[in-house]
C-alpha cells in the first residue's frame, strides 16, 4: 500500500504549525521551568487546550453528527506531530483516545454529557489501568467492582495515575467477573472521581519524575465506591477487548508524537552547531558531526514513513497490530539515540535543565515504558511473525 498525504493533509499539516508557532512558545511549560520546588500548575495547559478546541481541533476526525469536522483520520496524528514541535507533546493525547472510545462504545447518555465537554476543553480525565500487579501484564488486573443494585461497588487500588488529584473522571478498567480468565471478565468505565470512598496519595510530585513534568503520579485508592450502571462503556467484560483497539492508537499516537519532536531536536542542534566555535571553526564543520546529524534525519524519517503507514492502513480499517507495534517500538529507541547524540553537540549547555534538548532526554526514556514496553512490543511482534516460541 502506497501511503501519500493527499492536498487537504498537506493544507492542514501547514495550518496547524503556522497557527500553533503564533499562539505557543514556551509558555505550558514555563511553571516547572521557574520553580522545580512548585507543583505544576496545570492552568497554562488547560488554556493552551481551549485554544485547541476553538479551533474545533479537538474533534477534527469526529463524525459532523457529534459535533466533529470529519477530516480524514490521518489528521489527529499530524496534529499531535505538530503539538511535539512546539514542545507540548502530552497535550490532547488523553482526550482524543477517550474521545473515540466514547464514540465507538459509549452509550448515548455518555456521549452526549461527555463529547461536547471534550470538544470544548471543559473536562480533565485521569486513566486507571496499572495497578502494582499488573503493569506490562495488564490483563492481571484485580481492582474488584462488584455488582450491587443499580450498579457497581468498587474497592481496590490503582497506581501509576497521572493527573488524578486533578481530575474529575476516570477512564478506567476494573474486573467485573473474578471467576473469568484474565483476559477476559474485565468491564471500562467513567468514574466521578468526586465519589464518596476515593483517595488519592502522590506516589511522586511533578518535580521528582525523570521527565513529562506536567501531572503528579498517584495511587488511587477506593473503598465501596459506587459506579452506576450509565457510566458502564459498552458491555460488561469486554473491557479488555476495547483496550486493545484503543492501545494501538495510543501506540500510533505516540510514535508520531515523537517525530516532531525530534525533527526539532535535530533542527536545533544544526543551528547551535553552526554557529558554536571551537578550534576556530564552526563544530558542524566535522565530518563527525554533520555525518551524525545525516543520519539521525535518515531514521526519523525511516519513522516517520512506517508511522503514517500504519497510520493510513489503520484508518482504512486494517489490522494494524504488527505496524503500530513496530512504530512504536522503533520511536521510544530512536527518541533516546536522537537526544543522547544532541545533547552532546551542546555540550554543557545542553545539560542544563533548562535547555530544551536537556527536557527532550528526560521526557523521550517514557516512550519506551508507557502504553506498552519495548519487550511487549518485541513479544507482539514475534507473535505476529510467528517466531515466539510455543507457537505453531
Amino acid at each position: 500500500m502506497d501511503f501519500e498525504f493527499s492536498e487537504e493533509e498537506q493544507a492542514f499539516a501547514t495550518e496547524v504549525a503556522a497557527f500553533l508557532q503564533e499562539v505557543h512558545s514556551d509558555d505550558v511549560m514555563q511553571p516547572w521551568k521557574e520553580n522545580f520546588t512548585q507543583l505544576v500548575d496545570t492552568q497554562p495547559k488547560r488554556d493552551f487546550l481551549k485554544k485547541l478546541a476553538d479551533k474545533g481541533w479537538l474533534g477534527i476526525t469526529w463524525p459532523k453528527e457529534l459535533g466533529g469536522q470529519e477530516g480524514p483520520g490521518v489528521l489527529e496524528y499530524l496534529l499531535n506531530e505538530a503539538l511535539a514541535y512546539v514542545g507540548a507533546p502530552q497535550i490532547g493525547k488523553g482526550i482524543g483516545i477517550i474521545g473515540k472510545t466514547l464514540i465507538r462504545h459509549g452509550s448515548d447518555k455518555l456521549k452526549a454529557e461527555f463529547l461536547p465537554k471534550i470538544l470544548n476543553a471543559e473536562v480533565e480525565f485521569a486513566v486507571g489501568y496499572s495497578e502494582p500487579q499488573a503493569g506490562s501484564d495488564a490483563a492481571n488486573m484485580q481492582l474488584r467492582a462488584d455488582k450491587v443494585e443499580g450498579g457497581w461497588n468498587l474497592n481496590g487500588q490503582k497506581i501509576w495515575t497521572s493527573g488524578a488529584a486533578q481530575a474529575q473522571w476516570m477512564f478506567g478498567l476494573f474486573r467485573t467477573d473474578p471467576e473469568a480468565p484474565k483476559h477476559r471478565g474485565i468491564t471500562m468505565f467513567l468514574l466521578d472521581m468526586r465519589s464518596a470512598g476515593i483517595a488519592t496519595q502522590p506516589i511522586v510530585t511533578a518535580k521528582e519524575t525523570a521527565g513529562i513534568i506536567e501531572w503528579d503520579i498517584n495511587e488511587v485508592f477506593f473503598e465501596d465506591v459506587r459506579i452506576p450502571v450509565a457510566n458502564r462503556i459498552g458491555e460488561e467484560n469486554k473491557g479488555f477487548t476495547y483496550q486493545m483497539t484503543q492501545f494501538q492508537e495510543e501506540r500510533l499516537w505516540a510514535a508520531a508524537n515523537m517525530i516532531g519532536g525530534l525533527e526539532d531536536a535535530v533542527t536545533e542542534t544544526t543551528d547551535y552547531a553552526r554557529q558554536r566555535q571551537a578550534f576556530g571553526r564552526s563544530i558542524l564543520d566535522n565530518q563527525v558531526v554533520h555525518f551524525r546529524l545525516a543520519e539521525l534525519s535518515t531514521e526519523i524519517e525511516s519513522l516517520c514513513a512506517l508511522t503514517y503507514q500504519a497510520c493510513e492502513q489503520y484508518v482504512a480499517g486494517d489490522n494494524v497490530t504488527r505496524l503500530a507495534s513496530m512504530a512504536k517500538l522503533k520511536a521510544g529507541r530512536l527518541g533516546r539515540e536522537v537526544a543522547d547524540a544532541c545533547l552532546q553537540y551542546f555540550g554543557g549547555q545542553g545539560y542544563m535543565a533548562e535547555a530544551r534538548i536537556s527536557r527532550l532526554y528526560r521526557d523521550v526514556r517514557l516512550a519506551s515504558i508507557g502504553a506498552g514496553a519495548d519487550e511487549i512490543m518485541l513479544t507482539i511482534i514475534c507473535k505476529q511473525d510467528g517466531t515466539l516460541p510455543g507457537q505453531q
